[in-house]
């Protein structure tokens, strides 16, 4: 008696539910003051996106040009951007995530904001004013909301490369009346401090002080809130502490007719002598001594990558955001770091940039055994880096795996998910002689805090290495020694992917030779010693390109392979047979897997797509579509409801299963459906044509509404109305909107076939009888405005073709040529008419003739 068996359900549909794509190249960066926002350049594009998730809120409408400088105001109200163009473009920062697809255009755009380029400017701590200093040596003053300069400050002996705004609101004890200042510095090396005051606006502008105490360019300025203290830090390495207190006495003495200035104090200075690394220590001032150090300085860097490891700029690019105690970095390898202070630890990392995706895999860190913990809680990626690249699957957050020294190729990890195998053109292990690009690791569960048995790693060289990993160490941070079991020329060519069956029983590798070998794995464990083998069982054989991925069945005794004849291949492992060959893309195909017990494919290829596919049927039954090139990583959860794809154009996508959600949204479609349907007829059996026309147009069934014309016409076809009923006619006359272009595009279909042209016509003659040419132009405008606003709002150049003339003029001339032959037609039938009742009208007068010779004799 055969055993029933629940074959799994068949997937049909997945989703692009997020994304990991590029989030910083280069340029300025600001965060706002919770440290939940940050704005970030890719190109010349300006992202805004949310910290805590990681997603993208929305991009800004840039000018094609590079940024050279921004910033967000203290109230996170507005984004300020200053570009290569010299323009000022002034930004509303949205509350929400905006829905559409569309840039965030600017509020004010200031086209020469500037006479040279703007590399930095700063806002007030009240969100009113904006400060930008340019190459030239000029500082503006600009408020925000109004957009005009308030204020020009001159002087500076070139590049200005600091602003500060200083305004103490608790300085009562100073006895200091509330003021705002702005603190400059530039390439001259002197900071200056000018006086923001109404007095000041037409006066000659001069710094009220000028400090003197840098040997190179102060890159740095910040001011407590009290407003005593100054901060100044520059290319020579050191930091000055200024106190700021005699400047105050020096300003009531000027307003009480004194000439007398007194200097700031430099009270301090701070030697930071050797080259950071990429740290960010943290002094005290009183005593100059570091207090503790965030971050730590990366392993296994040459010389030659010493920018790496420094952090862009010096302090222009470190940001502290005291409402969360949290210092922000950005770094020369395009990351940025939130360090927290309360903690003393890396709380949050974004990378900026990953460059071209080679291989992704999921992993399960938390898993404390074979069935418990949570699986697929991160990714790793391999990019066309040294260093692998770790997500959290929830929130997008990152750290860096070093080990390496170049770039990593291919990426494996153990059953469980615990254990992560890479390799890299550095040819790891010590055995290979040339680059690692296919890695693959025993496929069966370990034992608590054991590691997989052996591990499999294939060549440029073509050879197959076998290494023992019973012996390493899963607890220890320092590098294994792996011993390698055996070494097997199995290729002609370079091994581009290899895999082990699920019961550790079988080895397949793919090959630029256009083969595929599947080997017997011969491992024997003991006490004493371990030792590996491979036995070729059978090659196949069939592919016109090389092979790019191998893939055994995780169910039944199938190989899948994909090649670059742009094929996948299935293959039975008994006989080494082609049992099927999966046609559709239309490049090489670099990756595949399986999913539902071997019942679907998933794949990828060169064209940018992700197929799904139905054994079965041999056919594709979905296409993902959401890269630019081509898609040489692919991953599949353990629960086979997230697949990830990752491409060369740095993206990665998380395509979620929402066959059930389809499902359910074409059910309740059908059942609105049924409803519709049912209040149609109901509408039509109470004569009430106006709802029944409606719905019809609703549904976007233009089946029915050609039938109730049709019915109409032909039950009264003598009636005197245009249509056949007096309700229909009145229809016609109020339709409005978008229900009048809509029925207007059905019967252009309707004119252009003969057997529906009757009613296309009589419906177009109702509408032209009973409205006048600009009330119908009108409906053709008012739905072209609808669908600018369903697009994200009316534009400048958009709103220009708002009249609908364009699509009224193409409706028009596509009815001339058909309505032209529909009554030559007429024409025609109507002369042969003519003819049918002259030869009726012969007919009967010769019948008559020869009744009347009959009666004669």
């Amino acid at each position: 008696m055969a055993v029933p068996t629940n074959r799994p359900k068949l997937r049909t549909a997945f989703k692009n539910a997020r994304k990991i794509s590029p989030l910083y190249t280069s340029g300025p960066v600001a965060a706002t003051p919770d440290g939940q926002k940050i704005v970030t350049c890719v190109g010349e594009e300006i992202l805004l996106t949310d910290v805590t998730s990681g997603t993208e809120i929305c991009r800004f409408l840039g000018d094609t040009q590079t940024v050279s400088s921004l910033c967000i105001t203290p109230s996170s109200s507005h984004l300020l951007v200053f570009t290569s163009a010299l323009s000022l473009r002034i930004f509303e920062l949205p509350k929400s995530p905006t829905s559409s697809s569309h840039a965030v255009p600017p509020i004010r755009v200031i086209n020469r904001a500037h006479d040279a380029p703007i590399h930095v400017c700063e806002t007030d701590p009240t969100s009113t004013y904006l400060a930008s200093g340019s190459a030239d040596g000029v500082v503006k003053v600009w408020d925000i909301l109004r957009g005009f300069v308030t204020h020009v400050f001159k002087g500076h002996g070139g590049v200005v490369s600091a602003l500060k705004f200083s305004y103490p609101r608790d300085s009562g004890s100073l006895g200091q009346q509330e003021s705002m200042q702005l603190i400059t510095a530039s390439v001259d090396t002197r900071v200056r401090i000018f006086e923001l005051s109404n007095q000041q606006k037409s006066g000659g502008l001069k710094p009220i002080a000028v400090l003197e105490g840098h040997a190179s360019v102060p890159r740095g300025l910040d001011v407590t809130p009290d407003g005593r203290w100054l901060i100044s830090g520059g290319r020579d390495s050191v930091v000055l502490v200024w106190d700021l207190s005699p400047l105050f006495h020096a300003t009531e003495s000027s307003k009480k007719g004194k000439s007398k200035a007194i200097i700031p104090k430099l009270t301090k200075t701070i030697p930071i002598l050797e080259r950071e690394s990429g740290l960010i220590k943290v002094w005290e001032v009183k005593g100059g001594n570091t207090v503790f150090t965030l971050g730590h300085e990366r392993s296994r860097i040459s010389d030659d990558s010493e920018e790496q490891r420094q952090i862009v700029h010096g302090m222009q690019v470190i940001y502290y955001l005291p409402e969360i105690e949290t210092i922000v970095s950005v770094h020369a390898d395009q990351n940025i770091l939130f360090h927290s202070l309360s903690t003393r630890q890396l709380s949050r990392q974004l990378i900026g940039f990953n460059d071209e995706i080679v291989d992704i895999t999921f992993l399960s860190p938390a898993l404390t055994s074979p069935s418990q913990g949570a699986r697929d809680t991160h990714i790793a990626l391999a990019t066309n880096s040294s260093l692998i690249r770790v997500y959290s699957s929830e929130d997008l957050d990152a750290r860096l795996l070093e080990g390496h020294t170049d770039i990593v190729l291919a990426l494996d990890h153990g059953a469980d998910g615990r254990v992560l195998a890479s390799g890299s053109k550095d040819r790891i292990c010590e055995g290979h002689s040339e680059s690692i690009g296919a890695v693959v690791m025993s496929r069966k569960s370990s034992a608590h805090g054991e590691s997989p048995p052996f591990m499999f790693t294939g060549s440029q060289d073509r050879t197959i290495k076998m290494w023992d990993l019973s012996e390493v160490d899963l607890h220890s941070s320092d590098p294994a020694r792996c011993k390698s079991l055996m070494t097997l020329k199995a290729h002609d060519k370079d091994i581009n992917s290899l895999d082990v069956a699920p019961n550790d029983r079988l080895l397949v590798s793919g090959s630029q030779d256009r083969t595929a070998k599947i080997y017997a794995i011969n491992y024997n464990s003991s006490q004493k010693s371990v030792s590996g083998s491979l036995t070729l069982l059978g090659v196949c054989k069939g592919h016109k390109r090389g092979v790019w991925t191998v893939r055994f069945g995780k169910e039944e005794r199938v190989l899948a392979t994909g090649s670059g004849d742009k094929t996948v291949k299935l293959w039975n492992i008994d006989d080494f047979s082609c049992v099927k060959t999966f046609e559709g893309h239309t490049n090489s195909v670099l990756r595949v897997d399986f999913l539902n017990a071997g019942m679907q494919m998933v794949s990828s290829a060169s064209d940018g797509l992700v197929k799904l596919w139905n054994v079965r049927e041999e056919e594709c039954t979905a296409t993902m579509d959401n890269h630019e090139d081509k898609v040489w990583a692919l991953a599949v959860s353990t629960d086979e409801k997230t697949i990830l794809s990752g491409a060369a154009d740095s993206v990665v996508t998380f395509w979620e299963d929402c066959t059930e959600e389809q499902e359910n949204e074409k059910e309740t479609l059908r059942e609105e459906m049924v409803l519709k349907e049912q209040d149609y007829y109901n509408y039509l059996s109470l004569n009430d044509y106006r709802k029944a026309i409606q719905l019809a147009l609703a549904m976007q069934q233009p089946g029915r509404l050609l039938s109730l014309f049709r019915e109409v016409s032909s039950a009264n076809p003598v009636s005197e109305s245009l249509s056949g009923d007096p309700a229909v006619d009145e229809v016609l006359r109020t339709l409005s909107g978008s229900d009048l272009t809509r029925l207007l595009r059905y019967v252009q279909n309707w004119n252009a076939n003969a057997k529906t042209s009757e009613v296309a016509q009589r419906v177009l003659f109702t509408i032209l009888k009973l409205r006048s040419a600009e009330d119908v132009m009108k409906t053709f405008t008012d739905e072209a405005a609808e669908l600018a606003l369903a697009n994200g709002g009316i534009s400048q150049k958009s709103s220009v073709n708002l009249n609908g003339g364009t699509a009224l003029k193409e409706m028009v001339e596509s009815f001339i040529p058909y309505t032209e032959r529909h009554l030559t037609r007429m024409d025609k039938l109507l002369q042969e008419s003519y003819t049918v009742d002259y030869i009726l009208g012969e007919m009967d007068d010769g019948m008559f003739d020869e009744d009347e010779d009959l009666d004669m004799n």
